[in-house]
Formats: C-alpha cells, sequence, structure tokens
C-alpha cells in the first residue's frame, strides 16, 4: 500500500492546527503538526515533507526565519511551502519565496482543494 506524502503544519495556535490539519488530510496527505519554530527546524533535519503549511508568528524561531532556513536547504529545495499569516504587509514581504499566501482566515475548503492541487 503507498503511503501518503508527508505534510507539515507548522502552526501554534491548537484550532487552526485542527482545521489545516483536517484539510490537508482531505487532500490525501499524512499530516505532522508541530507548534514551534525551533521544534520545527529540528524535526526538518530528520524528514522531508512534500508540503509544509507555515504560521509566520511562531514561538521561539519565527515562521520568516524558518522559511529562509527552508529555502536555504537544498534537501528541502522542492518542498511546496504554503504561508499561512493574518499580516498582509508581512506576506506580501515573503510572497516570492513561497508556493502561496494564505491569508488567515483561511477557509477549510481553500486550504483543502488547494492542498488537492498541489497533490495532483
Amino acid at each position: 500500500m503507498e503511503e501518503n506524502p508527508l505534510a507539515l503544519v507548522i502552526e501554534d495556535d491548537p484550532e487552526q492546527q485542527k482545521i489545516f490539519t483536517k484539510a490537508i488530510e482531505m487532500a490525501g496527505y499524512s499530516v505532522e503538526t508541530i507548534g514551534d519554530g525551533q521544534e520545527a527546524s529540528d524535526r526538518l533535519k530528520e524528514v522531508l515533507p512534500v508540503l509544509i503549511i507555515l504560521d509566520l508568528h511562531l514561538p521561539k524561531i519565527s515562521g520568516d526565519e524558518l522559511l529562509r532556513q527552508i529555502r536555504a536547504d537544498d534537501r528541502l529545495a522542492s518542498v511546496r511551502v504554503m504561508l499561512a499569516t493574518a499580516d498582509p504587509l508581512l506576506a506580501e514581504t515573503l510572497h516570492d519565496s513561497s508556493d502561496l499566501v494564505l491569508l488567515k482566515p483561511v477557509s477549510f475548503i481553500q486550504l483543502r482543494d488547494l492542498a488537492m492541487r498541489l497533490h495532483a
């Protein structure tokens, strides 16, 4: 049996984590949730996800710093990164280094459908 591709939901808000996780699972991914930037940075040294949903305001290491780490790592070059933020100005500055920027509140159906498109 083929395993579903791995997606990481890096989000510190438990409610958002639940919504993102369910939407991404429905799009056919196996999901792992991580609640802070340092834990995410450590975990990215061990796994190779195909998709990352990344909140920009995280404890310990910020989402924008984590995005820089991901983009600087050749091993993670093909990983699709969807930014999720309520900060449109910050989102605009990071638009070019991400695959997609989602402004919160993110709709469950919108996220599921976008993830399905990336999965196809």
